[in-house]
């Protein structure tokens, strides 16, 4: 194995060196607590690797810059906490439809409105979803250690060139101001994935025209040559506005798909000790954490006890989880809100087994043993 770098971060920290280890080299944002180091990495490391960072008027706007960036062939990034990121989301929805990868970071903070801009919270799982109007195709990734914020910050980028759309690293407070020891892996060692394009000028003027058996279509970068029209709008394969009811169905139905049919491909989650247990936890980003120490109390008190904790938090990992309510008595969802996932995991279940949230939404963590309570309850 290559020699790694090693580097005592915080989680924002970490984003900045994943996302310019996967080729990141433009950054448009807006500070806001508390993702403003991402920000101010930025502005610090794109100049020595030859990227560039501007600080926009606005959150919008910061978002528009991105999308105009990436659409030259340049991997772009953004990142912004929870009112910010309300303003992105007219934006997020134009890149979905007009299929431009991007990756939007969110440092949740609690809400709403100003809320409290310090404190952690998890309270924008469904947004990261559902944020923008109109059925629309997204992939959300959370981490829970600094670790894994770097790694997956890498994956966000390739899932954004892979499958042409908006990926958003949900991060909170939690892990956004941790500071942890972390392994930065060597050039060699990582998986950097770049956009299909078309070679063929013929075939580059229609953008959306889509290989057969694929999903996902290849479009030249702009400023190579060939002139296409993008757009806000529904529109056909040469990417100009499309009143067909066919072909706006076609189009639609075609960029869910893309991330519906590769379901299997894009989630990812961490299970353990969910074989034999009788009772689940289901938690993620820096909840997770508290449920790990939790479940280590719990099973040195005899209580058979397993954590499910979903990385790819949108597509949710469904098939996996459904698998495991089958055997399990009860389910315990922790999140830093007043049920998001449960209502996730609930559909789910199908009322095969009891499911119980706890959550905060004052500002402060989930502590383990207010977990491990709950354990011992739903456990009677």
């Amino acid at each position: 194995m290559a020699e790694r770098k090693r580097a005592l971060l915080q989680g924002n920290e970490a984003v900045v060196e994943g996302a310019i280890a996967a080729g990141m080299r433009f950054f448009a944002g807006y500070p806001i607590t508390p993702s403003t180091e991402i920000a101010e990495g930025c502005a610090k490391r794109l100049p020595e690797v030859g990227g560039r960072f501007i600080q926009m008027e606005d959150e919008l706007a910061s978002m528009a810059a991105v999308i105009g960036a990436s659409v030259t062939g340049t991997k772009s990034m953004t990142a912004t906490s929870g009112p910010g990121f309300s303003l992105k989301q007219e934006n997020i929805g134009y890149a979905a439809l007009a299929e431009i990868p991007c990756v939007i970071v969110d440092v949740q903070r609690q809400g709403p409105s100003t809320g409290l801009p310090t404190s952690p919270s998890q309270g924008d799982y469904m947004q990261a979803r559902w944020g923008t109007h109109g059925d629309h195709p997204v992939i959300a990734v959370s981490p829970s250690s600094v670790q894994e914020t770097y790694e997956e910050t890498i994956r966000c980028f390739n899932l954004a060139e892979r499958y042409r759309v908006p990926v958003i690293l949900l991060m909170d407070e939690i892990v956004g101001h941790m500071r942890e020891g972390i392994e930065m892996m060597s050039p060699e060692e990582i998986t950097v994935l770049d956009r299909l394009v078309k070679e063929d000028p013929e075939q580059a003027a229609m953008p959306y025209d889509i290989v057969p058996g694929e999903y996902v279509p290849r479009i030249t970068p702009f400023g190579e040559g060939i002139y296409y029209n993008i757009t806000g709008l529904l529109h056909d394969n040469w990417g100009f506005p499309s009143t067909s009811p066919v072909k706006n169905n076609r189009q639609t139905t075609r960029i869910m798909n893309k991330i519906i049919k590769n379901a299997e491909q894009i989630e990812k989650y961490e299970t353990d000790g969910v074989d034999d247990c009788d009772t689940l936890i289901v938690s993620f980003g820096g909840t997770a954490r508290s449920a790990e120490a939790a479940i280590t109390i719990a099973r040195e008190n005899d209580y058979k006890v397993g954590l499910f904790r979903p990385v790819t938090v949108w597509p949710f990992p469904e098939k996996a989880l459904s698998e495991i309510c089958d055997h399990v008595k009860n389910i315990i969802v922790a999140e830093l809100n007043f049920g998001q996932m449960t209502l996730e995991v609930e559909r789910i279940a199908k009322g095969r087994c009891e499911v119980t949230h706890i959550g905060k939404v004052n500002g402060t963590i989930l502590k383990p043993n207010e977990i491990y309570r709950l354990i011992r309850e739903v456990s009677r």
